[in-house]
């Protein structure tokens, strides 16, 4: 995957969500990794013309997105628990209806145009990232999900996606059954909501570090 450098509008929405996150604490060695999950049939053909960190809000358009926003934050590291800083991650998604921004996906003329739909950014030195998006919503055959992938400087790279805990249609999504085989696992996928206070109103936040092998 090629990599783009940062985009710095809304920096003040990156800071505030990084800014949540505690200084790197010490891990024991073998972490268990984030598991690798499939890329789906929906990553962009073309990239928008906005692709920064904020989902939420396009370029250029008054609106903001409909439905619940998430901020989603955490860290790139590897398996000790060392940050891998410069790593390239992405994120893509569909909007609330259920329909993603792809020539492919049936009904995409109802799609939200102001749903970004896809973002990427550049870690910190310390891995860091965060993204500002929306609480994901299932449509026919999958659960909830947020898809992701991470290329890190030394050429690895991780395709995986993350789920909403205790969604009831978790257990009946081969996708997840099969990356949520072991609690260390699930722990690596399962984004755990809580109200995002002090963040924005009415908005949930999930902290999810990504383990490279």
């Amino acid at each position: 995957m090629t990599k783009f450098p940062i985009l710095s509008r809304r920096t003040l929405l990156a800071g505030a969500g990084l800014g949540l996150v505690s200084p790197l604490p010490v891990f024991a060695a073998g972490l268990v990794p984030t598991p690798e999950q499939t890329e789906g049939p929906f990553y962009p053909a073309g990239f928008p013309a906005d692709i920064d960190n904020d989902l939420v809000r396009v370029r250029g358009q008054a609106a903001q997105a409909m439905g619940q926003v998430l901020h989603l934050q955490g860290r790139v590291m590897d398996l000790s628990g060392g940050a891998r800083g410069g790593a390239m991650i992405e994120i893509w998604q569909c909007d609330v209806q259920g329909i993603y921004d792809h020539p492919r996906q049936p009904g995409r003329d109802r799609r939200d145009a102001a749903f970004q739909g896809y973002g990427r950014m550049l870690v910190d030195s310390e891995g860091r990232y965060s993204f500002r998006t929306l609480k994901p919503v299932a449509y026919p055959g999958r659960t909830p999900h947020i898809h992701l992938k991470v290329a890190t400087g030394d050429g690895r790279m991780l395709t995986s996606q993350f789920y909403v805990a205790g969604d009831p249609q978790n257990e009946r999504d081969g996708v997840f059954r099969r990356a949520a085989r072991s609690p260390g696992q699930r722990e690596r996928v399962e984004m755990k909501l809580e109200p995002a206070s002090g963040l924005e109103p009415g908005a949930v936040a999930a902290t999810m570090d990504i383990v490279i092998a």
